[in-house]
C-alpha cells in the first residue's frame, strides 16, 4: 500500500511531528511505501490564486473552479500544486497530521485541501460521495487537542467531536469518495505528561497496524438521496451533520 502523510505542523520537534515520525516507522515497517508531505518544512503556499496556473482560461476574471476544471484537462496546474495532486493520486492511504487549532484544522493544511482538492481532478460533476473520483482509498485524521475526551463529548463542553470534524471528514474525503477511517486524536497532550504521551503513542501504534482492516465511518450513498439532495422518506440519517427537520441532531 501507498501512504501519504500529509504533515502541518511548525515545529518539528511537537507531540504532532512524533506522531508523524512514528506512523512512517510502523507503516514502513509493515511493508508499506510513505511519503511525507511536510507542508511547513517544504514552504507550502496555502492561499489559493492564479499563481495556482501557469495559464489562464479567463485572464480578465478569476475563478478558482473554472481555472482548475482547465487546468485538470490542459495539465496547466503551477508545479506546486501538481507536484500535491501527483502524490495525492498515488496514495491508497491518506494520512492528515494535525493539531486542532480553533476547533478544525490549521491555515495551512485547509490550504493544502483548497488548492490540491481541485475541481475535475478530486471530484467532478456526477463524481463525488460513493460514485467519487478517490472511492475505494483510505482517509484518516490523526489529530491532538490541548483538551481533554470529556469535553468533546455530546454534552461537552466543546460539542460532540464527529459534529466538530464533518466538513473535513464529509465535507473533503468522503465527498471525493474516501472511506474514510474513524480518526486517531491524542487528548490533552499538553496536560497528560510523558507516561500519558507515550500511552497515545502506544495506541497509535496498535491503530496503524490495523489501518488496513479497520471499519470506515458510515456516509449515506447518493440513492439515499432524492434529486434535490434530500435524504428520501423512510430513510433514518445516521451521521452526525444530519437530522430531520425538527428533530435533534444525532449524538
Amino acid at each position: 500500500m501507498n501512504a501519504l502523510i500529509v504533515y502541518a505542523h511548525p515545529e518539528p520537534r511537537s507531540f504532532n511531528g512524533a506522531m508523524k515520525d512514528l506512523a512512517v516507522e510502523t507503516l514502513t515497517a509493515a511493508g508499506h511505501r510513505v511519503t511525507v508531505a511536510d507542508l511547513y518544512r517544504e514552504g507550502f503556499n496555502p492561499a489559493a490564486g492564479p499563481w495556482d496556473f501557469t495559464s489562464r482560461g479567463d485572464p480578465e476574471r478569476f475563478e478558482l473552479g473554472a481555472e482548475q476544471a482547465r487546468a485538470a484537462r490542459h495539465r496547466t496546474f503551477a508545479p506546486d500544486v501538481q507536484r500535491e495532486i501527483d502524490r495525492l493520486f498515488a496514495a491508497d492511504l491518506v494520512v492528515l497530521q494535525f493539531p486542532m487549532w480553533w476547533f478544525s484544522m490549521p491555515a495551512m493544511l485547509k490550504g493544502w485541501i483548497d488548492r490540491v482538492f481541485a475541481f475535475g481532478t478530486a471530484y467532478d460533476f456526477g463524481k463525488t460521495w460513493d460514485r467519487g473520483v478517490l472511492r475505494g482509498r483510505r482517509a484518516m485524521l490523526s489529530m491532538t487537542t490541548s483538551a481533554p475526551p470529556s469535553v468533546f463529548q455530546p454534552d461537552g463542553r466543546n460539542g460532540d467531536l464527529e459534529r466538530i470534524l464533518w466538513p473535513i471528514h464529509a465535507g473533503a474525503l468522503a465527498l471525493c469518495g474516501y472511506n474514510v477511517l474513524p480518526p486517531f486524536v491524542g487528548y490533552g497532550v499538553p496536560f497528560v505528561g510523558t507516561a500519558g504521551r507515550q500511552a497515545i503513542l502506544d495506541r497509535f501504534r496498535e491503530r496503524l497496524l490495523r489501518i488496513e482492516t479497520t471499519a470506515p465511518l458510515y456516509f449515506h450513498p447518493l440513492a439515499d438521496y432524492t434529486p434535490e439532495g434530500r435524504l428520501r422518506e423512510g430513510i433514518e440519517p445516521r451521521t452526525p451533520g444530519q437530522h430531520r427537520p425538527g428533530q435533534p441532531v444525532r449524538g
